[in-house]
């Protein structure tokens, strides 16, 4: 009988399956923050920028969100976790909350 014990580079990287899981095809937040991201380099100004602005920092959050809480393994969710950091810092940064 042989017993696999699961070693941290496993658990990092292997999803439940034992597939290593680093990039997954993009989900729907990801494609609204980037199709969005890319639509507030061409409008620049006004309040189409400012609502473009809003959707994508909710795209972008709710990926990390969900990355955080129902990634497929720890560097998923760690992903999830560093860009959730950094979404909020640089939104607390750029309002000069700090």
């Amino acid at each position: 009988m042989q017993t696999t014990e699961s070693t941290l580079f496993d658990k990092f990287f292997r999803d439940s399956n034992g597939n290593i899981v680093i990039a997954q095809p993009p989900n729907l937040p990801i494609i609204l923050w980037a199709v969005t991201s890319l639509l507030q380099l061409v409008i620049t100004s006004g309040k189409i920028n400012i609502g473009l602005d809003v959707v994508s920092y909710g795209a972008i959050f709710t990926w990390a969100w969900l990355e955080l809480f129902q990634g497929v393994n720890y560097f998923r969710r760690s992903l999830g976790l560093i860009v959730l950091v950094g979404v909020i810092a640089s939104r607390i940064y750029s309002f000069n909350l700090i």
